[in-house]
């Protein structure tokens, strides 16, 4: 279904259909009508999702896959995130839940992953004074760095931010003196002596608490949350909006960027992802679906409308195309763990930029060039509005982003090589090495090789992870889950 606001019309850009607000999934729901480029109004009469579809339904394996003969779309993971420390890793779906993996302490398998907790994060609600259906769908994880025992996660959907808290118990108390141990409330008058509660050992438990939930405060559907180097305040950012919390108090946020004109028809673009500094508290930036990136100042002024930086690559007038404007939105932002590069993703290419230097990008990668040619069927399949997302590594030399067939691209910033590799069950087995793959544009097709026409446009890497410190990995296809690790000899 496209998501398309109430009060939000459906604009033309340079003459084009815009479709900013669609999330093509992998499966659509027969009674609900397809991802398309024009206006689709929401249904009261219909769901998406089956809420007699429990949790039990979904069978995890021990190599971390979601078996597909259980899968719904419910099932389909759509976000991927390493804590701070890269013990956890969580993932959302677009049933609201929340899959927490944790790390294996034993030395010799300390790259495998267990499932550690597992609970419900949104439940699907309906706006009734806008007739909108607010999906449960997980849109982004954010990890708060670790304080002390518990772990806190802010994770969000298209209207409501929550923050959880993952903590592990072990003991309880017994012997309460006005209840009994199974809870219930005892007779008064019976109670004849005062008895002090102990706490007893028992299994390990692990609980997920909602300690604040943040709602009521956008119009539009939020695309990214990101939590401030300070500890206390963090930004959520929908379309045309971005609003800086403080993590304390729920019910007031400050509205720090508001792109909306006065009047709609004059909309030439929306905010497309946003993301703190690492380091400087006062600094943010978003991108745009017109491919510019805006850095801010908090300190500058209140109300961020106007930006300090200005990146943007000037676009060749020879290559302009009847698709140039949508192949340019960029779909994620990523500051390097240093804070000096930032890194954007558009449909075709990922470019770091050098925050000192706003005329043009200090590398470009391509992505999926050899889709150059195929752009006008993937505009009829809704695929060129898929929105990748790429990572960095921890040292910031090597970057990652996702692609179609479920393939994954690597570049190395320092040798200038790149790989293609695949996740696939068919071709990952546990413990085996990824082969690197290559596609062929045209001539004779070698042994190893996949022609552009063979691809599988269904089958798409959009959400993937890096381990903080280490090399390990984790890619999102469709309704699994891959984890893989640098070979070690």
């Amino acid at each position: 279904k496209a998501k398309w606001h109430s009060d939000l019309q459906p604009r033309r850009l340079a003459g084009k259909r815009w479709n900013d607000f669609s999330q093509p999934g992998l499966t659509h729901n027969p009674a609900q009508p397809s991802c398309s480029r024009e206006r689709v109004l929401p249904d009261p009469e219909s769901t998406d999702l089956s809420m007699e579809e429990e949790s039990d339904t979904r069978k995890i394996n021990n190599s971390f896959l979601r078996d597909h003969n259980y899968a719904t779309e419910a099932d389909i993971i759509s976000t991927v995130e390493f804590n701070p420390s890269g013990e956890l890793l969580a993932t959302g779906d677009k049933g609201g839940r929340v899959v927490v993996f944790q790390r294996e302490q034993e030395p010799q398998r300390r790259g495998e992953y267990n499932v550690y907790s597992t609970f419900q994060s949104h439940d699907p609600e309906f706006d009734y004074l806008k007739s909108l259906e607010i999906e449960e769908k997980i849109n982004k994880i954010r990890w708060l760095p670790q304080q002390n025992a518990a772990y806190f996660l802010l994770s969000t959907n298209d209207k409501t931010v929550k923050l959880w808290k993952i903590s592990e118990r072990d003991r309880r108390p017994e012997g309460y003196n006005l209840k009994d141990e199974d809870g219930r409330i005892r007779d008064p008058s019976t109670i004849t002596s005062l008895r002090v509660p102990v706490l007893q050992n028992t299994d390990l438990m692990v609980e997920a608490t909602a300690r604040r939930v943040f709602s009521n405060a956008h119009t539009y559907h939020i695309n990214s949350i990101s939590v401030n180097s300070d500890l206390q305040t963090y930004i959520s950012t929908d379309d045309l909006r971005v609003n800086l919390w403080n993590l304390e108090i729920t019910d007031q946020s400050f509205n720090i960027v508001d792109i909306k004109p006065c009047n709609m028809e004059d909309l030439t673009e929306v905010i497309t992802a946003a993301e703190f500094h690492p380091q400087q508290c006062n600094t943010l930036a978003y991108s745009s679906s017109r491919g510019s990136v805006r850095l801010c100042d908090m300190r500058k002024q209140a109300l961020c409308d106007t930006h300090c930086k200005f990146f943007e690559e000037p676009e060749d007038p020879s290559t302009r195309s009847f698709f140039s404007e949508i192949i340019s939105s960029i779909s994620d932002i990523k500051f390097s763990h240093s804070g000096r590069f930032l890194m954007t993703r558009d449909y075709l290419t990922v470019k770091v930029w050098d925050l000192n230097m706003e005329t043009r990008p200090v590398q470009t990668y391509q992505v999926h060039d050899y889709l150059r040619g195929k752009l006008c069927s993937l505009y009829e399949n809704d695929c060129i509005f898929d929105k990748f997302e790429c990572v960095w590594n921890g040292s910031d030399s090597v970057i990652m982003t996702g692609s179609y067939n479920n393939f994954f691209r690597m570049f190395d910033r320092n040798t200038k090589k790149d790989v293609t590799l695949e996740a696939s069950r068919e071709n990952s087995k546990p413990r085996a090495i990824l082969k690197p793959r290559k596609v062929c544009v045209g001539g004779k097709r070698r042994k190893d090789e996949v022609t552009v026409d063979s691809l599988d446009f269904s089958k798409k890497i959009l959400h993937s992870a890096w381990h903080p410190q280490e090399n390990i990995i984790a890619v999102a296809a469709s309704n699994n889950l891959y984890i893989f690790q640098d070979k070690v000899t």
